[in-house]
């Protein structure tokens, strides 16, 4: 798809005269969104950044270039801070999901104080890519092989944000060809070249060396089945009845499919607050509705427990 296309196909959802957030790094795939989005007409975004404080004075230096882009191009501009490392430690939970809890938090105070509930952000088809084959190592359902999608719906900190993905049917050689023709200025982040991070060793090494053996582009094929399940996803998540109580049925839970009740774990683990909801995680809870376990109790991330009582699963 280009850039047309996204102009004819996404964006009449979302009218260029009402408000909106839009998420930037400083790097070229956001400041690229940016640059687009102002120049088909978008003038009332808020430009929302978050300094991870991982990169010391690097993290700092794109925090001021961020501000500067919003000076430049008159928008909003709401400016947080969170120390990443230290906040991954204390909730044990991983560097990507501790960045990934805080920023949501930032976006959802954000859309708080501007009252403003629909947010851009920059992942591009790569990114798809990329997340796909993550989580098919990971072990993922349905669920995580449809990575991300265009259009999504997240609760967080009690405020409900619609997230759009223009880029997300395009490629990272199109973006770099837009950032050249335009002579954009971006801040290059020196880690996204280790490859300490699974998702760098799948960009740099096991994407590059399947296409060198199968002698052809993979990418293409993956972005389309991730697609595929995006809308299979969709289409299930909409038939799995919603549990947003503080608890559970256990004989309301038992009386669904199994593939349901996967589902009716994840979306009710989700609406509270807990981390890192995976395969594992799922069944935990699951088991407690089952009639031959003896089990009343199970543990969640984050020190976490559900409990079955009455018949009823609640969090303790």
């Amino acid at each position: 798809m280009n850039w047309i296309q996204i102009k004819t196909e996404l964006l009449p959802r979302f009218p260029p005269d009402a408000r909106y957030l839009i998420g930037i790094s400083g790097g070229r795939d956001s400041v690229t969104l940016l640059h687009w989005l102002i120049s088909v007409g978008y003038k009332k975004l808020i430009v929302c950044h978050l300094n991870h404080q991982l990169r010391g004075r690097s993290s700092d230096a794109d925090a001021r270039f961020v501000q500067k882009l919003a000076e430049t191009y008159q928008t909003g501009f709401e400016r947080g801070a969170a120390n990443i490392g230290a906040l991954a430690k204390k909730k044990k939970m991983s560097i990507e999901t501790a960045a990934r809890e805080a920023r949501y938090s930032f976006f959802a105070k954000a859309a708080k104080r501007h009252r403003c509930h629909t947010m851009f952000l920059a992942h591009h088809a790569d990114d798809l890519v990329e997340t796909f084959l993550l989580n098919l190592i990971r072990g993922a359902g349905l669920t995580g092989l449809a990575g991300m999608r265009e259009v999504t719906s997240r609760h967080f900190d009690g405020v409900d944000l619609t997230i759009v993905r223009p880029l997300l049917s395009v490629w990272r050689t199109d973006i770099d060809k837009y950032v050249r023709e335009r002579h954009l200025r971006f801040r290059e982040d020196a880690t996204n070249k280790t490859l300490a991070a699974t998702r760098n060793r799948i960009r740099n090494r096991i994407i590059p060396y399947l296409e060198k053996i199968l002698g052809r582009n993979i990418r293409h094929n993956i972005w389309r089945t991730a697609m595929i399940a995006a809308e299979e996803e969709k289409w299930i998540d909409n038939e799995s009845p919603d549990f947003t109580n503080a608890h559970l049925s256990v004989p309301g839970l038992r009386a669904l499919p199994v593939a349901l009740q996967r589902r009716a774990v994840m979306k009710w683990l989700r609406t509270q607050n807990i981390s890192e909801v995976g395969f594992d995680v799922i069944e935990r809870v699951r088991s407690l509705a089952d009639r031959e376990t003896p089990i009343a109790k199970v543990n969640l991330p984050r020190d976490c427990h559900a409990r079955r009582r009455a018949g009823k699963i609640f969090l303790e």
